[in-house]
């Protein structure tokens, strides 16, 4: 069995590792990447985890790269005054924050009125609850409950299908930036990325040190996936806001889509959301989770995501180790059935392509432990 894990593991932080103790348990285990979700949290408190972060992982002498993860134009249920309970054939009325009467529901976005239209779809807390439009009278928008449940305040809400106009990097985000750029952290992603420009729009404002990663997680992003992972320095298939924007048998076919051009088109891709997703629970995976890391590293992926697992979950370590595991006794195996397209499409190989493949098959018929690339932007390494 190969002891080196080549796919790497991406763990986000919280309060299951919040202490030095923790991270060095996540390191030891297998972890790669750390990822700060700038949801959650203040600057103070990332400042001090990266700093821990950075200490540990001097240490123990292994390269920890940190990911910011930027909040991105996520649309909220405002501040309830009391949870509620939605119910079937229930209508309601949804306005922005500040501007409603009692009785109606605050949302944070004020231009959800001038992008929704009669039929279109709202969806609240990951799908859970089910909303269809059935009149815009501006600033008020007026919907019929298809699926109920609780509902409380700061709910996410999707709008599948439906352009938003809201911008792609906040004024918070913006504030976060600025505070990564100080921070010196690896990689910033993107949420609810649309299109290349978006990408551009955050790349005009950070060194280009620190690289971008693009979450995929709208509709919309699939529309223009090619020209996004061309613009971008990785992808994340971030499946949880994708899996509530997409039909859920639809995600597969989009996660295997997006690695396979990621690979062809030489940009790092991770694979995310609920992974492990029962080890927050419990000690450890099912076996549907260990196939689906297993699938997504035959599909291409180059690095597995923990969330709750690590961030909140009861057995960080454990999930890490687990990740590790699965990953080790995938790649010792042959693997005759996958054919890089860009290698295999006669007539259309480029001469960086034709080298990787042959210094790929040079490195498998002499069973080499590693090969060093030598790159002035980087590029060949990605190839």
């Amino acid at each position: 069995m190969t002891a080196y894990p080549r796919t790497k593991i991406v763990c986000t932080l919280g309060p299951a590792t919040a202490t030095p103790d923790a991270l060095r348990g996540l390191m030891n285990a297998g972890m790669n990447v750390a990822r700060l979700n700038f949801s959650h949290g203040t600057h103070e408190q990332h400042a001090e985890r990266i700093a821990s972060i950075r200490s540990i992982a001097d240490e123990l002498q292994r390269p920890i790269a940190i990911l910011g993860d930027l909040q991105g134009p996520r649309i909220r249920i405002g501040e309830l005054a009391t949870p509620l309970l939605l119910t079937e054939g229930m209508d309601l009325t949804l306005v922005p924050e500040g501007k409603g009467a009692p009785g109606e529901i605050p949302v944070t976005y004020a231009g959800l009125a001038g992008d929704v239209h009669v039929g279109d779809r709202i969806l609240i807390a990951d799908g859970v609850i089910d909303l269809v439009v059935l009149e815009v009278d501006a600033p008020r928008v007026h919907a019929r409950v298809l699926h109920g449940g609780p509902l409380s305040s700061h709910k996410g809400i999707n709008l599948p299908g439906v352009p938003v106009s809201v911008p792609s990097i906040t004024e918070k985000d913006r504030g976060d930036v600025a505070f990564a750029i100080g921070q010196e952290v690896d990689y910033l992603a993107l949420s609810f990325v649309r299109r290349a420009q978006d990408i551009a729009e955050l790349r005009a404002m950070i060194p280009k040190e620190i690289l971008v990663v693009a979450k995929i997680e709208k509709d919309v992003a699939l529309d223009n996936i090619e020209s996004i992972i061309r613009a971008t320095d990785a992808v994340m298939v971030a499946r949880g806001d994708l899996g509530v924007e997409l039909p859920f048998e639809e995600v597969p076919i989009a996660q295997k889509r997006i690695i396979a051009l990621s690979n062809r088109l030489g940009r790092p891709v991770i694979t995310a959301t609920q992974m492990l997703e029962s080890m927050i629970h419990n000690p450890r995976p099912t076996r549907a989770e260990a196939s689906d890391v297993a699938n997504a590293i035959l599909d291409g992926t180059d690095a597995v995501m923990l969330s709750g697992e690590t961030a909140a979950g009861q057995y960080p370590r454990l999930a890490v180790e687990a990740m590790t595991r699965i990953i080790v006794e995938i790649q010792s195996h042959p693997q005759p059935w996958r054919r890089d397209e860009r290698v295999t499409r006669e007539g259309v190989v480029s001469t960086e392509d034709a080298i990787a493949a042959a210094s790929a098959a040079a490195v498998r018929m002499l069973s080499a432990p590693c090969m060093a690339v030598v790159t002035k932007s980087g590029a060949s390494a990605r190839v």
